[in-house]
């Protein structure tokens, strides 16, 4: 029996799609309002229509971000995932030291 929180993921993906599309609406009004209250008046640039700001979002998400949202796993350190980690922590002095030295000599070129 599964527990009250686990959903269907095909039961959910049809509620996604609108509340995404609410949240890039909402996004792109408040770019628009932030945009034209600002902008015009410091630097005396033309003030942004609704679908320009749009277009600014989601020029400024693909260039300065990506589109995955929440916890980026990929990204992490090495060291953090958890067999790394405890190698690092199970090694003695000697180890250790050649360890640091063989990553000044990669990092230090």
């Amino acid at each position: 029996m599964k527990a009250p929180y686990q959903y269907n993921w095909r039961k959910r993906r049809f509620f996604f799609f609108p509340i995404f599309l609410a949240g890039l609406f909402a996004m792109s009004a408040i770019v628009m309002l932030l945009w034209n209250a600002v902008i015009p008046n410091i630097s005396g640039l033309l003030p942004l229509s609704f679908w320009q700001a749009m277009g600014v979002l989601i020029l400024s998400r693909i260039l300065f971000s990506s589109f995955r949202f929440g916890r980026h796993h990929g990204h992490r350190p090495p060291f953090m995932h958890p067999s790394v980690r405890n190698k690092l922590l199970e090694m003695n002095d000697e180890e250790r030291e050649q360890f640091k030295n063989q990553w000044k000599e990669r990092c230090c070129k």
